[in-house]
């Protein structure tokens, strides 16, 4: 009987995406609790179906390749859809005591840290994540963070951050494109957000406010910001980097600021406490903003 569905193994494919998600065949193993030679037989089995790389293997880590970053867009899209399901399905409030609402990108370069920090002070409090790209189950978390001004929001809200927002690549992408000056950035090849939902500030918007016409190079555009700074990461362009949320890979030196021109973010990535909040989650509410 023929499948309804092409896909490869889905043992494989949750691999990919846990490798893909934490860069690492090594920290997806302790993810999923498995050995990484297992991880990497996965990996190796995924992409000989598949007829492609997936990754590069650098002596750090892996990094995703063209082919891989698709791939891995398309997975975490259905994983998301299969988890929102499930948390529909399970009417259990009682198992969790916060439930808070971020993208990939904040979740994965600040969020968690945070909670991790949070843990350590307050261990009987469990906090879980929804995270995902996309609008919805708004009703079902108790707090989200949100790119933009919370005034304009009803709810109450309390400022995290507001960044500045600063061109960053590789120093080999630099000295190859010859960037000095923001004149350099106009023709260089630029990779941009195009994720309608996110609504954060953009290459013609960055360009303006110093005063600039808009870029005429090259695009690559992706629709989430953790692929965005992979690709930049593997020399493909330069990408827009929030300070507070890049910081981590400018220390490591994978990616610099580009020009030495920059600008405050227009806006502030900020909590929002829904209604269905309880004591719990007003309580990490509180920690994560005096934490920022």
């Amino acid at each position: 009987m023929s499948r309804p569905y092409d896909l490869s193994s889905i043992t494989a494919l949750i691999c990919f995406e846990a490798a893909a998600r934490n860069a690492s065949f090594k920290n997806a193993a302790q993810e999923l609790n498995v050995t990484p030679a297992a991880v990497s037989h996965q990996i190796k089995a995924l992409e000989s179906d598949l007829g492609c790389n997936l990754f590069l293997r650098r002596s750090r880590g892996v990094e995703l390749t063209e082919k891989g970053a698709f791939l891995f867009v398309a997975v975490q899209r259905g994983l998301e859809a299969i988890s929102e399901a499930v948390t529909q399905m399970r009417d259990r409030p009682e198992a969790v005591d916060v439930t808070i609402r971020t993208t990939t990108a904040v979740s994965s370069l600040w969020l968690t840290p945070k909670i991790s920090a949070f843990w350590k002070s307050h261990p009987t409090i469990t906090v879980a994540q929804i995270v995902s790209d996309v609008p919805g189950m708004a009703d079902r978390c108790d707090l989200s963070i949100q790119y933009g001004n919370p005034q304009e929001n009803r709810e109450e809200c309390h400022k995290l951050f507001q960044d500045r927002i600063v061109a960053v690549g590789t120093p080999r992408f630099a000295t190859e494109q010859g960037i000095r000056r923001v004149e350099d950035l106009l023709k260089a090849p630029l990779i941009h957000m195009n994720n309608e939902e996110t609504d954060w500030t953009n290459w013609t918007d960055w360009f303006q406010a110093l005063g600039h016409p808009g870029p005429k190079g090259r695009r690559f555009s992706v629709n989430n910001y953790m692929i965005a700074l992979q690709a930049a990461q593997d020399d493909v362009g330069a990408v827009l980097g929030w300070d507070g949320l890049v910081k981590n890979l400018m220390k490591e030196g994978r990616l610099v600021e580009l020009v030495p021109d920059s600008i405050p973010s227009p806006v502030a990535f900020y909590l929002k406490i829904h209604p269905r909040a309880g004591s719990k989650a007003r309580l990490f509410a509180s920690w994560l903003a005096k934490s920022s």
